[in-house]
């Protein structure tokens, strides 16, 4: 991974976590070739681990296929939340929750 082809190693992203695609505002160019051009994602691989789904992939220089960042998106359910987290030093990190009843439980305002 290069912290030389970023501006910003692993931002804050708040809760957008992204199952694919890149973070090209964060990219400043390939600190090997020197050309600012799209981002390939590469090595793409999905699976379950302890009943998480995992997506990781590269992201690669589209001119050199320099390795850029490894991207890694996971998610799961967790009582009554879906859990989402994302970790890539192009992309960012973050964690978002979401309730999978039809009102959220954190919202809900106490009645006394």
């Amino acid at each position: 991974m290069c912290g030389g082809c970023v501006g910003t190693e692993y931002p804050e992203r708040g809760t957008t976590c992204l199952e694919g695609g890149s973070f090209l505002l964060n990219f400043v160019g390939c600190a090997q070739c020197g050309r600012r051009d799209f981002v390939l994602v590469s090595n793409r691989a999905e699976g379950l681990q302890d009943g998480e789904e995992i997506v990781t992939y590269d992201h690669l220089c589209k001119n050199c296929h320099h390795l850029i960042a490894r991207h890694e998106y996971t998610f799961s359910v967790v009582d009554d939340y879906q859990e989402y987290t994302m970790l890539c030093l192009l992309c960012g990190r973050a964690e978002d929750s979401i309730s999978i009843l039809p009102d959220d439980p954190r919202q809900m305002t106490p009645l006394f």
